[in-house]
């Protein structure tokens, strides 16, 4: 075995620094965002960490070591000559709730979650199988504040625009069902903005569509209901299926691709928001958020899917994949659109034959 190159790996032991630097620093973003401190900075002057603390309602103390880590972090800026703190408005650009769909801080609740089952996947690298999706009691929580950044800019005025004449018809009035609906955020939305038409949400966690129901009813949303159902049980006939981010994470996801093409009335389409990689590793090597897609997959979408002896895409799942498992389920008219501002998923507009 040949000596290693120093300077090469000079090089690498400082990318591993940073790495424990970087990881240390997602936590600490992620606690800034739960307690709202990045909202509050945002709007006060340069503040003492007392000051912080009292605008935000926490104790002194640990406000106090969690702006240290912000300071020496690059993300907050600090004057010693009067020990005051400030969130630069082009910092809190990508880390407060105002910044909608590009608060990056919102991602790193992602973070801790990975590592509250760590020893579970851990063991799964031993032993096979994988962890299941109850483990994960946040998940819904973070992926409902997650899909309510993105749908309640983009879903209505620059999502659903991707599928010609989609918004006129809604308008109109058809029916349309939500795969995987989660905590039901996305139909919801839909079902405000068109009262014509009729919303239909499914999922299998009870959890999630209890949540899901319950805000439908305090909103009094009389055309948006919810089923606890598997996603390869669909009934009835729909003119539009939506699947946000989910077909990825199934055990059979072929199976529901297949469910949904049944369920398609002529003319019908499915638009399925997923992940925007590749099915081919060397084609994933520029991506901008290369290594936080596959982390995602190793502690949740590969897991979840293979805790149920599911086919356990994770990452394999790509433009390439998605292409084929939709033609297998019987998708002849397939269209791959991207969103401006959104590097972590593309659109697919799908018809069938018949829908063509």
């Amino acid at each position: 075995m040949s000596a290693p190159d120093t300077a090469r790996q000079e090089a690498f032991a400082d990318l591993m620094v940073d790495v424990l630097n970087k990881g240390a620093l997602a936590l600490l973003t992620s606690v800034g965002h739960q307690t709202g401190l990045f909202d509050t900075m945002s709007a006060l002057p340069p503040a003492t960490s007392e000051d912080i603390a009292r605008a935000a309602d926490l104790h002194e103390r640990y406000v106090r070591e969690w702006l240290g880590g912000m300071v020496v972090g690059g993300i907050v800026e600090y004057r010693p000559q009067d020990a005051t703190y400030r969130l630069p408005p082009e910092h809190a650009a990508s880390l407060t709730t105002a910044a909608g769909p590009d608060n990056l801080a919102g991602m790193m609740p992602y973070i801790g979650m990975m590592g509250e089952v760590e020893q579970r996947i851990v063991t799964a690298f031993r032993e096979g199988g994988g962890v299941p999706y109850e483990a994960f009691p946040r998940f819904q929580a973070l992926q409902a504040q997650e899909t309510a950044r993105v749908y309640d800019t983009a879903l209505v005025g620059t999502i659903l625009p991707l599928v010609p004449g989609l918004t006129e018809r809604l308008r109109e009035g058809i029916d349309v069902l939500d795969v995987g609906t989660g905590q039901g955020h996305a139909p919801l939305v839909l079902a405000r903005a068109f009262p014509a038409s009729r919303f239909h949400g499914l999922d299998r966690s009870q959890d999630g569509i209890a949540a899901a129901r319950r805000e439908a009813e305090r909103l009094s949303l009389d055309n948006l209901t919810y089923t606890v159902a598997d996603s390869t049980d669909i009934t009835g006939r729909y003119d539009l299926v939506t699947a946000f981010d989910v077909i990825h994470d199934l055990a059979r996801p072929q199976w529901t691709l297949a469910a949904i093409a049944a369920c398609l009335r002529d003319g019908g389409t499915f638009l399925m928001g997923d992940i925007a990689a590749s099915s081919n590793l060397e084609e994933n090597l520029d991506h901008p958020f290369g290594p936080a897609l596959f982390g995602f997959s190793v502690f949740y979408c590969m897991t979840t899917s293979l805790s149920t002896g599911g086919a356990g895409l994770g990452t394999v799942w790509g433009e390439q994949t998605a292409r084929r498992m939709l033609a297998e389920a019987g998708f002849t008219g397939v269209e791959v659109r991207s969103v401006e501002g959104d590097p972590l998923n593309v659109y697919y507009v799908a018809t069938t034959a018949e829908a063509r």
